[in-house]
């Protein structure tokens, strides 16, 4: 039986620490949608990686004259430590030095594919530089796109995601000495894309691309489909399983899209749906070189996109205000959660503004937390602490029921695969809290009447009944903060975002509220 789902999220390089940005792109997101679909009952399997034999990793390792298998060991660490602590929680994550079999089943996949013709030597320009005696490939060599006339290492421009051979690489340069490089004549191996011209454009054409991919992948076809090196001469990286080429490595690229089909066990079965969540500096390798290694095996998969844009960090900002692991140990995951998915940048970029993050915490300690504070305190004060005998009632309890149904298939809509919206479910999950916590305050006032004595139950067991629901509705945004709600009120945690949830505690459960804030803190 086929998994069902299988989402993917772009493999980070491991030359540094996750930053805010990094959170913001693929990465929640990512996670959102993992959740959803989980607590709806669908079979998921979550997979990412590290990228350890990125050139970039290499070209850290060079200026700070370390070894790059410490450099890549070092960052790896701190960068699955951010995923764990921000709640981001992949069924597998691919190390590629640890993971027995790795290097071999990359090698293999890559002769299979020399042998069938899919890869192909050509000998083109690559840049080189002379004082350092050393090819320039990827990250050692920088310059400008001869697309669109961005700054671009050697490869891949993460502007415009389209490749470059490194020899048509403009004003190109050495990374590390900044001396300009010397195009040599450099025999190595490609994958020559125009083969597939035609199952390509077909595949895109059916596999609903976001426009600004989509123009990517049509401008590629109209300009003609480029041949991508997949081997470099470098010291760094899985040796090319092919001879003639000794002093060859794998290409990043190649590896990263290798690495998602390993993520997923390349010998099981294959999926029905794959969804992949990457920056579009990224899309080449998941949108082009992937489906081709997919092809090349007549692998036909359907296969979404979740693209994002770039989340900036502007200049001046200090470090500290952005790296991943200062900002959770500042705020905590809900906070930060909840504030990438109101910043992702789809569609455009965003630029990271601290006072935003602030304001996610205030919205949480203003209005989440102010309201389940009063809740918990009422329920303690008017029935000793377990949840009220009575059904769920009040002032205006059914025109809140019905905007509750609504909300809940608007964040169903937004959380789903096809409509995927997070900072829309972020919206409405807000919404429906300003509506509950007004019903509370209407109906506060019930216990100041004199006529007739428990008129006030009703309401706080609609409260409960609403703060179940929310531990289950907010859970792929803030699963911290909506397990500690389950915790509080004796409910089961991950339940499926579904009206059903909107079912407090039976009467007389003994409540247990966290001593300080249930969302963030």
């Amino acid at each position: 039986m086929s998994t069902p789902v299988w989402i993917t999220a772009t493999p980070p390089a491991t030359h540094g620490e996750l930053h805010i940005g990094h959170l913001a792109g693929p990465y929640v997101a990512a996670d959102v949608l993992t959740r959803y679909l989980r607590a709806d009952g669908e079979a998921v399997r979550f997979t990412t990686g590290t990228a350890d034999h990125a050139s970039s990793v290499e070209v850290r390792a060079l200026r700070h004259h370390r070894k790059p298998e410490e450099v890549a060991e070092g960052y790896r660490a701190a960068i699955t430590a951010d995923w764990l602590r921000s709640g981001v929680e992949f069924d597998h994550i691919v190390r590629p030095r640890r993971d027995k079999g790795y290097g071999r089943w990359v090698q293999d996949l890559f002769a299979k594919l020399y042998a069938q013709g899919v890869i192909a030597p050509r000998t083109r320009l690559l840049p080189y530089c002379e004082p350092c005696d050393r090819w320039l490939h990827g990250a050692h060599a920088t310059g400008t796109c001869p697309h669109c006339g961005a700054a671009s290492d050697g490869g891949m421009c993460h502007e415009c995601a389209r490749p470059n051979d490194g020899g048509d690489l403009i004003s190109a340069r050495c990374a590390l000495c900044d001396t300009p490089a010397v195009a040599r004549r450099c025999r190595r191996l490609y994958v020559p894309l125009e083969p597939f011209r035609d199952t390509l454009a077909d595949y895109w054409a059916t596999a609903g691309l976001p426009p600004r991919l989509a123009a990517l992948c049509e401008s590629l076809v109209e300009d003609g489909l480029p041949d991508i090196a997949v081997g470099h001469p470098a010291e760094w990286g899985l040796d090319v399983p092919v001879e003639g080429f000794p002093e060859h490595r794998i290409d990043g690229c190649f590896e990263a899209a290798a690495m998602h089909l390993f993520g997923h066990d390349p010998k099981g079965p294959l999926p029905r749906r794959a969804i992949h969540f990457c920056g579009f500096g990224h899309a080449f390798c998941h949108a082009v070189l992937l489906p081709v290694l997919l092809l090349a095996q007549d692998i036909k998969l359907p296969q979404d996109f979740n693209v994002n844009e770039s989340y900036v960090i502007e200049e001046g900002v200090q470090e500290g205000n952005v790296w991943a692991l200062d900002l959770l140990t500042e705020y905590g995951s809900d906070t930060l959660r909840r504030h990438v998915l109101q910043a992702r940048p789809l569609g455009r970029r965003t630029v990271f503004q601290r006072e935003r993050l602030a304001a996610a915490r205030r919205e949480l300690d203003e209005n989440w937390n102010s309201w389940l504070s009063r809740l918990f305190s009422a329920v303690r004060e008017e029935c000793g602490g377990l949840a009220p005998q009575a059904l769920p009632g009040g002032t205006g309890w059914e025109i809140l029921e019905r905007r509750l149904h609504r909300g809940v298939d608007d964040l169903r809509e937004a959380y789903g695969p096809d409509a995927f919206d997070p900072r829309r479910a972020v919206a409405v999950l807000d919404e429906m809290v300003r509506s509950v916590a007004d019903f509370g305050h209407v109906n506060a006032h019930e216990r100041c009447r004199p006529s007739t004595s428990c008129r006030h139950l009703p309401a706080l067991a609609a409260q409960l009944a609403v703060a179940s629901g929310l531990a289950a509705w907010s859970r792929p945004v803030m699963p911290e903060g909506a397990d500690r709600l389950a915790s509080a009120l004796r409910v089961e945690p991950g339940r499926p975002v579904d009206w059903q949830a909107l079912t407090g505690p039976l009467p007389g459960t003994r409540l247990a509220p966290p001593s300080g804030p249930v969302f963030g803190f």
